[in-house]
């Protein structure tokens, strides 16, 4: 999914929702047990409950890693049974340099190879350009570079000052000097409310993936506020507060009402800077 195809599904469904499928095999529903794949089963229905409500959706890979073999198939076939029209990110943060950053992307990105093609995935920058740009030499394809997350030890790197400012406002430019806003994002938390405005000043084009709506104590109105451009330039991410909203039978259609609710804040949003 290219970048006009991006925004061209944000104003169609009017959302910028992505559903993280971060999904534990301890919190889904019990009766999904019995299942072949619990797992497989549970996303599915998440999925088919809020398919028209997203643009995107991103799997956390470690919760599935964790499964051996067995999770990796999960992961695959969650994957395929995502709608082509919606953005897929592998919320891998990868972050190692040469041959080894080339095997990453060409597993996420390589169907061929691996049996997924996302359209996305995160990576760690701090070991330079040579840890990004083979993600980049696949040319359909994004990046998304961790530049200012929320966790609370975030401070300990990304907020060193010096003459040059923040550590992650050089790793930001730095990084938008490596691909155009066509190919690269960055990850910024929702907890970071005002640094989003500075972060624009820094790169008014380039879309921004946000976790740490909700759950987390992210504010949408602020994001929104600070983080809206001409384009919209936000994935919003939403995991725990969606897929977790309901714990029985009905918790697909209590992933929906939570979905819903977002998705109607953000059109309201998005009428602010979108003729509907």
């Amino acid at each position: 999914m290219n970048r006009q195809q991006l925004i061209n599904q944000i104003r169609f469904k009017k959302t910028f929702l992505c559903v993280g499928l971060d999904t534990d095999i301890n919190k889904i529903p019990q009766h999904l047990l019995n299942q072949p794949d619990p797992v497989l089963a549970f996303n599915k229905q998440i999925i088919d409950a809020t398919h028209d409500l997203c643009i995107a959706y991103k799997i956390n890979t470690a919760f599935y890693e964790c499964h051996g073999v067995q999770g990796w198939q999960t992961m695959i076939n969650t994957l395929n049974y995502i709608p082509k029209n919606i953005f897929t990110i592998a919320d891998a943060k990868r972050g190692d340099i040469g041959n080894t950053a080339s095997m990453y992307a060409q597993a996420f990105f390589d169907a061929q190879a691996s049996g997924m093609s996302f359209d996305a995935v995160t990576v760690a920058p701090y070991m330079g350009a040579d840890s990004v740009k083979p993600f980049l030499a696949f040319a359909d394809k994004w990046t998304i570079l961790l530049a200012l997350t929320s966790n609370e030890s975030a401070k300990n790197f990304q907020l060193i000052n010096n003459q040059d400012g923040f550590l992650y406002q050089q790793v930001i430019a730095q990084a938008s000097q490596w691909a155009t806003p066509e190919q690269l994002m960055y990850v910024v938390g929702a907890t970071r409310g005002t640094a989003l405005a500075d972060i624009r000043k820094q790169i008014p084009h380039h879309f921004l993936l946000v976790p740490g709506v909700g759950e987390q104590g992210g504010s949408l109105a602020d994001v929104c506020t600070y983080g809206l451009n001409a384009d919209c330039g936000l994935i919003v991410n939403s995991s725990r507060g969606i897929i977790y909203a309901g714990a029985d039978e009905n918790f697909a259609q209590a992933a929906r009402n939570e979905a819903m609710k977002i998705q109607q804040q953000m059109e309201g949003e998005l009428g602010k800077i979108f003729d509907f």
